[in-house]
């Protein structure tokens, strides 16, 4: 069964945002991970701290889990954490 990591996030600085997403798009491809959505949000219930969210599908849960602990991924995080406020929630 496929899984998917759905992050909502809010950009703090654009360049190293753009940095940080290049660099994950290649670190999906090992994992069998694939954007399947990215955007900006509209609110339709409740309130968002959020302002984006970025939907990721994977194979399995297993592969989902394996991606964001491998060493590439892990290698990315301060550029992320640099470039973004968010949080990752894995579904499956």
């Amino acid at each position: 069964m496929s899984a998917l990591i759905v992050v909502d996030l809010t950009p703090i600085d654009s360049d190293l945002l753009s940095s940080y997403s290049a660099l994950a798009a290649q670190s999906l491809v090992d994992f069998g991970g694939e954007f399947i959505a990215k955007g900006k949000i509209d609110v339709l219930h409740g309130d968002s701290q959020f302002l984006t969210k970025v939907v990721i599908q994977f194979p399995d849960k297993n592969s989902a889990k394996c991606w964001y602990a491998s060493d590439a991924y892990q290698a990315i995080i301060p550029t992320r954490d640099q470039g973004m406020a968010s949080q990752f929630h894995l579904i499956g």
